[in-house]
């Protein structure tokens, strides 16, 4: 009897320890997705920190940094099957933090002008997630998707050393492009073909480990192409 109560005690520790376990790893599956989102919406917030700070050049790092963690979280979602409204609304939230809030102040706002194309590109990107955002048609988005001109902004910040009289009209271009509800494919960088996924690659050796030169004109060179030839190169189709 007591060499059969060690064994069974021993053996329901091995299976709670197996469930244990199992829900770990269920619970990791579930909000990887999320975690990442989170982790974009935490470079969101440190973007609008060094902002404030006038340290603009970091602020711009941690965007391109967003911007790769907001292409890989839905496909991380989809691949581990664990999409949910939680995790769209936490997206949303961190885009808009990031590509929203954190983007416009790149614009360095000092008069009223300024303030009101601040303002007027966040609108554009609430706009822009909350009624652009679906096209109704598979794989396809309405609206340009505002990771693509955080990107482009980021890259011209760093590349013209921070000029900000091209920033600004290059803002005005993306406002019309965010609102103007024309068509872009839903590019699914990590799930198609072999060569987007190098791309992606490529974006994050870039920002992570490249001179500022060679990240911007690499993320540059990036979003103009999704944003000039959209369904000629980055419809998931091709």
């Amino acid at each position: 009897r007591w060499v059969a109560g060690i064994f069974q005690s021993t053996k329901k520790l091995f299976l709670s320890e197996r469930a244990g376990q199992g829900q770990t790893l269920e619970f990791i599956r579930k909000n990887a997705a999320n975690g990442l989102s989170v982790a974009n919406l935490v470079a969101g917030l440190s973007s609008v920190l060094c902002s404030l700070n006038r340290q603009y050049h970091h602020s711009c790092w941690l965007l391109l940094v967003g911007f790769l963690l907001d292409l890989a979280d839905g496909a991380v979602a989809r691949q581990l099957n664990a999409c949910s409204a939680l995790g769209a609304k936490l997206d949303d939230f961190a885009d808009f933090t990031t590509f929203g809030l954190a983007t416009a102040l790149l614009l360095q706002p000092q008069g009223v002008l300024d303030g009101l194309l601040a303002i007027a590109y966040v609108m554009a990107v609430f706009a822009r997630l909350c009624f652009f955002s679906s096209a109704g048609i598979p794989f396809t988005y309405r609206g340009l998707p505002c990771p693509y001109a955080s990107s482009l902004l980021a890259g011209t910040f760093l590349l013209t050393g921070g000029n900000i009289t091209l920033l600004r009209v290059t803002a005005i271009v993306m406002v019309l492009f965010m609102v103007d509800r024309g068509f872009y494919p839903h590019d699914k960088v990590l799930e198609s073909q072999l060569w987007k996924k190098l791309v992606y690659a490529g974006g994050v050796v870039a920002v992570l480990f490249s001179p500022a030169a060679v990240a911007s004109i690499y993320c540059l060179a990036w979003s103009t192409s999704y944003i000039i030839f959209p369904f000629a190169i980055w419809s998931c189709k091709v």
